[in-house]
Parts: C-alpha cells; sequence; structure tokens
C-alpha cells in the first residue's frame, strides 16, 4: 500500500513539474513575441544614419531585451499562480465573512502595500526630484482609498460612470487650484503618478480582488461589476499628490539622471542588489499579510498556499531580471534614441514615437493579464486581438501626441481635459462593461516599458528641443497620455460591438420578413 502511496505521488509530482514546464515555456514564448518587435526596430535604427550607437550599446541592449523576455516570462507565471488566486481568495473570503468592515480595512492595507510592492512606481519615483519614500507612501495612501471605494461601488452596485465623473471633478478642481497658485510643474507628475500604479503586481491583484468580490455577491450584471477597479485606483494617487503639492513650497526642480550605458554597467552589481532588497521587501510585506489573513479568517488549503509561495518565488526573480534589464539597457537606450531622433528631425521623433507606442503596450505584462481576464470573463465576446489592437492605437496616438506638445510646450491639460470629457461623455453611450474595461485598460497600458523607455525616451528628446530645465513640463505627463487614450478607443470597439449587433439583428429581420413573404405567395 505504501509502495502505491508513494508511486501516486511520484506520478503527480512528475504531472505537476511537467504542467509548470509547459506554462513557462509558453510564457517564454509570449514574451519573446512581446519584446522582439522593440529590439527589431531598435537594430533597423541603429543601422541608419538617424542614430549612433557603439558596440557596447547594442550589444548591452540585446542582452538585456533577452534578460526582459526571461523576467516577463517568469513573472507572468508568477502572477497566475500568486497575485491573482490572493486576490481572489482575499476577495471572495472576506465577502463571505459579511464583515464590511474587516473587507475594507483589509483592501486598505493590502491597497497600500500592493503599491508599495510595484515596480513602475519606483522606476518613476527615482526619475523625479522629490522624496522617493514620502511619494511612493502618498501614492499608495490614494491607492487604497479608491480600493477601498471600488468596493463599496461592487458592494452596493453603483454606477461606475457617475463615481468616476465625480472624482474627475474633484481632480481637475485641485488641477486649477495649482495652476492659480504657479504649481503647475507639479501637474506631469501627478497625473503620471497615477498611470504607473496599475501595473505588473497591482493589475492581476486588484482585478482577481474586483472578481471575487463581485461574483461572491453575484447578481446579473456580477462580471461589469468586476471591472472598474484599476480605473478608480488610478485616479486616487492623482488627487493624493496634487493635495501633497499644496502642502509642499515653492515649485519643484529638475536634475537630469545619468542615462549612459557605462555607468549603469559600472553599478551593475548595486543596481541588482538595490533591485533584490527592494522587490523583497514589498513582497514580503505582502506575504506577511496574506499569512495573517490567511491563519484569522481565509484558511486555504496547503496545496493552494504552496502553489502561491512557489508563484511568489517566480515573481520575486522575474522583477528583479525585469527591472535590472530595464535600468541597465533600456532606460539609456531609450534616453539616446530620443536625443539623437530630435537632433535629426521633429518629425522623425513624433513618427517614431507613435509606431513604438503601439509595439511597447504589447510588450507590458499587466496588458495580457487584463486581456486573458476580459476575454475569459465576457466568454469570448471581447477578444483578447480586438483589445490588443484598440490599446496599441491608442497608446501610439498618446505617444505621439506627447512628442507634439515637447516640440510647442504647451500645458498638459489642454490634452487631458478634452480627453477625460470625451471619455465620460462616451460612457453614457457604450454597454456598461466596455466602459469599465475602458477605464481599466487606461491604467493598465501604462506600464514598466512606459516609465522606463518611453519616459526616458521623451526626456531625451525634450532635453535636446528645450533644454534640460523643461523636462518636468513637457516631457512628464507622457505616462498620463498612455493612460487616457485607450478610454477613447476601447469604448470606441464598444460601439462597433453595438452597430455589428444592429447589422446582424437587421439581416435576421430582414430573412425572417423574406421567409413570411414567401409563404403568402406560395398560400396564394
Amino acid at each position: 500500500m505504501n509502495n502505491k502511496t508513494n508511486a501516486n505521488q511520484i506520478n503527480m509530482q512528475d504531472g505537476f513539474l511537467v504542467l509548470m514546464t509547459r506554462s513557462l515555456l509558453g510564457k517564454f514564448k509570449d514574451s519573446v513575441v512581446s519584446v522582439l518587435p522593440i529590439v527589431v526596430i531598435f537594430l533597423v535604427l541603429a543601422l541608419t544614419p538617424l542614430t549612433e550607437f557603439s558596440t557596447t550599446e547594442i550589444v548591452t541592449f540585446v542582452v538585456s531585451a533577452l534578460f526582459l523576455i526571461i523576467g516577463i516570462g517568469l513573472f507572468n507565471l508568477g502572477a497566475d499562480m500568486a497575485m491573482t488566486p490572493m486576490g481572489e481568495m482575499v476577495g471572495s473570503g472576506l465577502t463571505k465573512s459579511r464583515n464590511l468592515t474587516m473587507l475594507l480595512v483589509a483592501c486598505f492595507v493590502m491597497g497600500i502595500l500592493i503599491t508599495v510592492a510595484e515596480p513602475d512606481l519606483s522606476v518613476l519615483a527615482n526619475q523625479v526630484p522629490v522624496n522617493n519614500i514620502l511619494l511612493i507612501a502618498v501614492v499608495g495612501v490614494g491607492v487604497a482609498l479608491l480600493l477601498i471605494v471600488a468596493i463599496v461601488k461592487i458592494v452596493f452596485k453603483k454606477d461606475l460612470s457617475l463615481i468616476l465623473i465625480f472624482f474627475y471633478m474633484v481632480m481637475f478642481s485641485l488641477a486649477a487650484v495649482l495652476l492659480e497658485n504657479c504649481k503647475g510643474s507639479f501637474l506631469p507628475l501627478a497625473f503620471d503618478s497615477g498611470g504607473v500604479t496599475t501595473g505588473p503586481i497591482t493589475v492581476p491583484f486588484i482585478m482577481a480582488l474586483g472578481v471575487g468580490v463581485a461574483l461572491t455577491i453575484g447578481g446579473k450584471n456580477a462580471n461589469e461589476n468586476s471591472f472598474g477597479l484599476i480605473a478608480l485606483c488610478s485616479v486616487g494617487p492623482i488627487v493624493a499628490v496634487l493635495i501633497l503639492s499644496m502642502f509642499t513650497k515653492g515649485g519643484v526642480g529638475y536634475e537630469l539622471d545619468d542615462y549612459s550605458i557605462s555607468s549603469k554597467l559600472g553599478s551593475f552589481g548595486g543596481i541588482v542588489g538595490e533591485t533584490a532588497g527592494e522587490v523583497a521587501l514589498a513582497l514580503g510585506l505582502i506575504v506577511v499579510f496574506f499569512l495573517i489573513l490567511h491563519f484569522t479568517i481565509l484558511k486555504v488549503a496547503k496545496k493552494k498556499l504552496a502553489q502561491i509561495f512557489i508563484g511568489i518565488a517566480y515573481t520575486f526573480f522575474g522583477l528583479i531580471i525585469f527591472l535590472t534589464a530595464v535600468k541597465v539597457g533600456f532606460m539609456p537606450i531609450g534616453f539616446k534614441l530620443g536625443q539623437q531622433l530630435a537632433e535629426q528631425h521633429k518629425a522623425a521623433v513624433i513618427v517614431f514615437a507613435f509606431v513604438i507606442g503601439m509595439i511597447v503596450v504589447v510588450a507590458e505584462p499587466a496588458v495580457h493579464i487584463l486581456n486573458k481576464q476580459v476575454e475569459d470573463i465576457t466568454e469570448g465576446a471581447i477578444s483578447k486581438r480586438s483589445m490588443l489592437i484598440a490599446l496599441s492605437i491608442g497608446v501610439g496616438i498618446s505617444i505621439g501626441l506627447s512628442v507634439l506638445r515637447i516640440i510647442f510646450k504647451f500645458s498638459l491639460l489642454y490634452y487631458l481635459i478634452p480627453g477625460y470629457i470625451i471619455s465620460l461623455g462616451l460612457s453614457f453611450f457604450v454597454p456598461k462593461i466596455y466602459t469599465a474595461i475602458a477605464f481599466d485598460s487606461g491604467g493598465v497600458a501604462s506600464g514598466p516599458l512606459t516609465s522606463s523607455f518611453i519616459l526616458p525616451f521623451a526626456i531625451g528628446a525634450c532635453v535636446t528641443l528645450n533644454g534640460a530645465e523643461d523636462v518636468l513640463d513637457s516631457a512628464f505627463g507622457i505616462v498620463a497620455m498612455v493612460a487616457m487614450t485607450p478610454l477613447i478607443t476601447i469604448q470606441i470597439l464598444g460601439f462597433r460591438a453595438i452597430a455589428a449587433a444592429k447589422v446582424k439583428e437587421r439581416a435576421v429581420m430582414t430573412r425572417l420578413l423574406g421567409a413570411d413573404d414567401e409563404q403568402i405567395i406560395d398560400f396564394m
């Protein structure tokens, strides 16, 4: 009997290892498809007279791309095994307890911890001239507070559009106060803070949390109610940083970072160690709090708990590899590309910005997580392919428009105010699920590659065209633009779905009427 039991256990372990290997290979394949277009475009540009890169820079970028593929693959597998199940368990488990206060308190704490762990925020914080710890803490509180609002929305089944309109009114009112007090340089930073908080760690957890709460509560619109959390959590940091700016004396200056490949390679060991420490601390806090919930409320099965810890390990190593690759290879190359293309011709920067915007969004890990969850929850009605195309077009346009703003040096609000008015206006004419998905997509599109490749690209172009002193006003805000344009493109996708449904309905009615006419003729 013991021999038979041991044999079964070995077979189960072998089956688990085979499944894990297949999953990991699948993730690596997806990563290659995501990163390869960026590498190809860079290599093509490197061989043209438009740019001039050394052999060291080209080799470093290619090697960084390989590690980026590995990092994204490991992270995505870890997110599937750990972050998503943790979010669903916290959401469904605490909702089943029927203790709303406990649910909201747990969501507040997890909101802060998840935000602190977000690599996008760390990348942005390291590029701005403010207290990193203070900025991250304020952004974390902003996410946590709006996460509570999002959970209350799901529990009491409130309309997302009306809540978003209220908070956008608050957001732009605070922005107007800052402009009145001559603190407009804070605006791009504040809006970028909202874009970077919804990245590869935040998205799978928060979306799964919403799914867990919505499906546990149930109702005919449970799937629709599960979306919208990312949208609301993106607003919180903007409002929080705008409020922080009001209590800051004077404006904010900018000191250009060192983006050279040689300096990054020289401090490679320090970058790896610093990154490992940041990721370990952030993930450690999440794990500790989840274990507290496990022992007190959730009582997760041992097998599931073991899977989560394996997923955390994949996430840990994936994030270290990913972040090291973008810091060493992608940020310096992005900066230099912006500089050199701006030296050639302004039109070349705009065209490249549009093309690279369409491609970079494909490489964002959180985008694939969102697209998969959207396809699963809508049962294929909204496909991953259509979502990806809409996001790519939206992000390409947003980055092209951002470069245009750098060239002509005008306020970010000239884009954001009409953009959000159009987005909110569309929300009254498309199915609500498209609105919720659109606003979630905006936060998801602005991931690690946006802050670590696109933002340095914009900074490089701005330094060449306007000088380093204009970077904070003109180059920053590009993350906010990336977060805004998908709101419009995804809702336009909703319009297309409505139109297609009406055309199909009309065709069916025409066939039925035609059949009735034939029956009448036969009878006659």
